[in-house]
């Protein structure tokens, strides 16, 4: 949890504008599911992505199980979403 606690994200002014305009307009049009996982991509990016040398999740010192997990946890996502779009709601 310490490592958690300790981590500083910093997030630029531009990719939260991005974020708040692909959403508004995703759901302006109705398509909830996009704006939802426009949401999650976003978040895995800032979590993992942009800030992966401040994070120091593959230091020795740090759990490697905790960044795998992380991963993976986020691609499980994104299949259940393509999954999610496939569906017809029949």
């Amino acid at each position: 949890m310490e490592l958690l606690m300790s981590v500083e994200i910093s997030i630029s002014l531009l990719q939260l504008l991005l974020l708040l305009v692909f959403s508004t307009l995703f759901l302006l049009f109705g398509k909830v599911k996009l704006a939802l996982i426009t949401n999650y991509i976003f978040t895995l990016y800032w979590g993992f992505g942009a800030n992966f040398g401040k994070a120091g999740l593959f230091r020795p010192d740090s759990l490697p199980w905790f960044s795998f997990a992380y991963l993976a946890f986020g691609f499980v996502i994104l299949i259940l979403f393509l999954a999610g779009l496939r569906h017809t709601g029949r």
